[in-house]
């Protein structure tokens, strides 16, 4: 019998924290306009977690109920000696204290370590992928090659990931691309999931010229697209939709315009240690200084409890009338 945790994140409206999102670096090796600006200023080494600090943090959230982990960025396989890390939290899953390690990227370095990230006990894997037009796809990312993502892709999938696309909803680019994505991913045996572009940071664009309501664009869809709900879950925000038509299941995330706060399950960690319990929402708390303070976790665990206790009832995403975000990090710095 698996050991039960010593405690559970429970916050002061009876929501438990059970996913956490942790980033492990805040560097990509893309500039998606939605995401970065072009010119990003990164961390220096020493404000970011070592490896082995972030296997210790994930180790203080495990023992207080979280059950699902996923690893993000910026870009998580940039980080140098990235595979010792899923290794070392691979022993959560073989001891039955985790359900799931899981990673988002976008892409390009996925066909390289898949064959690791299968032997580390990673099942699945979210892939970031807005088009499948060669030159928009430079145009998004800025410099980023199609192909070599593809390819990535279906190196994951030989190699046994389950993969699910992640598409942002950009407005202009979301309309003539969906149909194509549909198609692609479902004969492909993968997920999609279109996600509302969300007000974080200045990405240089404004930002009302790139939101669009998904819960509009699923009426649009709707006529030409058979869609049933479904209430499979992946333990995020997603809700499910059934497509007639291919079988396959399209997911949407819609923060703004029906936001998921009642049900939220979710914790954000950023590459510094920094806790935040609402993406949508400027609180925060430096897990670092504790973690590195004490050999013992109990100092960090106590902070961390403390901190999802006073966790936000709901965010307060906004865009103002001159296109600005009211959170002034960048999606990268919390891993999307």
């Amino acid at each position: 019998m698996q050991d039960q945790p010593s405690s559970q994140l429970v916050d002061q409206f009876g929501r438990q924290a059970s996913y956490l999102r942790l980033s492990i670096t805040d560097r990509c090796d893309l500039r998606c306009t939605y995401c970065m600006s072009e010119h990003m200023t990164f961390l220096p080494r020493k404000e970011v977690l070592s490896l082995e600090e972030l296997e210790r943090l994930v180790t203080a959230f495990v023992d207080n109920g979280v059950r699902k982990v996923r690893l993000t960025g910026g870009e998580p396989l940039v980080r140098r000696n990235v595979m010792s890390l899923f290794e070392g939290l691979s022993r959560h899953l073989a001891s039955g204290a985790l359900d799931e390690l899981t990673l988002t990227t976008n892409g390009t370095l996925l066909g390289k370590y898949a064959k690791q990230l299968v032997d580390f006990g990673v099942k699945r894997a979210n892939v970031s992928l807005d088009t499948l037009c060669p030159e928009k796809y430079a145009e998004i990312t800025r410099w980023g090659r199609l192909e070599r993502v593809l390819d990535s892709i279906e190196k994951a999938q030989d190699a046994g990931l389950h993969i699910k696309i992640n598409t942002v909803a950009v407005k202009g680019k979301i309309e003539e691309e969906i149909d194509d994505l549909i198609n692609f991913t479902h004969g492909r045996g993968m997920d999609l999931t279109l996600i509302e572009t969300m007000p974080l940071g200045d990405v240089g664009i404004d930002r009302n010229d790139q939101y669009v309501s998904l819960s509009d664009f699923r009426q649009d869809l709707a006529q030409r697209w058979t869609m049933a709900d479904i209430n499979d879950t992946t333990g995020g925000p997603s809700r499910y939709v059934r497509v007639g038509e291919t079988g396959g299941r399209l997911g949407f995330i819609t923060p703004m315009s029906h936001n998921f706060c009642s049900t939220c399950n979710r914790l954000r960690v950023s590459c510094t240690g920094t806790l935040y319990t609402c993406m949508g929402a400027e609180g925060s708390v430096d897990l670092r200084d504790a973690l590195r303070a004490s050999e013992s976790n109990a100092p960090v665990e106590g902070l961390i409890r403390e901190t999802v206790f006073a966790k936000p009832e709901c965010h307060n995403f906004s865009i103002d009338e001159n296109g600005t975000s009211g959170i002034k990090r960048h999606m990268s710095f919390l891993g999307g």
